[in-house]
């Protein structure tokens, strides 16, 4: 099959080409999926899981990608759920060979059936930043009908989801981000708009939940917006920003099968809006990866016509 390998950690995406590698066998609890559709998050080769194995051992040449649509094509022994021919879409486990790839094998409760009706390139644009945005909202910021929400990077791919998520969940919703971003913000739903280029961040009003992007200096800033018994979520890694008589929590995504048909259905319904930005093809991913300019939406890799 064909592939998109990193061969360097060091280098990012100008370490990676396209190759021909074995296809993947389906191992107990696994199935393997064509793949016809692949998200590739800008940082993910970052990431240690890129590159490493659970004991942080070097792997590469490693397959990136997390997250795909496709249909299932085999089973492994054990293997339940699921049936050959199935469409589906979900997110895969970080350590193994990911979905930049015309195959992957990916343990079966990570992945949920795909309605005929989602397009491919839509269901592998939902996974980790509709996943990261549900569990960061009503898992650990237990969001609640009428709560306020301050969602950074509210144009971005994960800020965009927590924007119309909470504001389904009858939050009031601030969005922030650059200049450039407000439009398109309060076109996902977003009812203000903070331009964190010129505004001032600290004029926001006390507010229930903060779901943060960015970490760093905005992410203790936005830590004294919160009112008392109010939450800081945060996908930027550990943060020492605490909101007074609070709850911080930073947090890794997760697979869920249950929240992924909770997501897609809301696709179908109108509910919810994908971002996705740049579609490629596989041939033309590593060049796509390597453009300089900055990535509006998801960016999605056909990898099968």
């Amino acid at each position: 099959m064909k592939a998109i390998i990193v061969t360097n950690q060091a280098v990012g995406t100008a370490g990676m080409k396209l190759v021909e590698r074995q296809r993947p066998e389906a191992a107990i609890n696994d199935v393997v999926v064509k793949v016809h559709a692949s998200g590739f998050t800008w940082d993910e080769l970052t990431w240690p899981p890129s590159c490493t194995d659970r004991l942080d051992r070097d792997r590469t040449p490693s397959i990136p990608g997390h997250e795909l649509a496709g249909v299932v094509t085999a089973l492994g022994y054990g293997t339940t759920g699921l049936s050959v021919g199935q469409r589906v879409f979900g997110l895969t486990d970080w350590y193994r060979d990911g979905t930049l790839a015309e195959y992957v094998a990916v343990e079966a409760r990570n992945l949920a059936p795909l309605p005929g009706d989602v397009d491919f390139a839509v269901g592998a644009s939902l996974p980790m930043p509709g996943l990261t945005a549900w569990q960061g909202l009503f898992q650990h910021g237990r969001l609640k009908a009428g709560q306020s929400v301050l969602a950074h990077g509210a144009a971005g791919v994960v800020g965009s989801m927590v924007v119309q998520l909470a504001r389904e969940a009858g939050s009031y919703v601030i969005g922030t981000g650059r200049a450039v971003d407000r439009q398109k913000a309060l076109e996902f739903g977003a009812q203000e708009f903070v331009d964190l280029e010129n505004d001032i961040l600290e004029d926001v009003g006390p507010v229930d939940l903060v779901f943060d992007v960015f970490g760093g200096d905005i992410g203790k800033r936005s830590a004294a917006l919160i009112r008392t018994g109010g939450t800081l979520v945060t996908i930027a890694g550990p943060t020492e920003a605490r909101p007074a008589d609070g709850l911080a929590v930073d947090f890794v995504v997760e697979s869920d099968r249950a929240q992924l048909r909770e997501i897609v259905q809301r696709v179908r319904d109108g509910r919810l809006r994908a971002n996705v930005g740049t579609i490629s093809t596989l041939k033309d991913a590593v060049a796509t990866f390597n453009r300089p300019e900055r990535r509006n939406g998801k960016t999605i890799i056909r990898v099968c016509p």
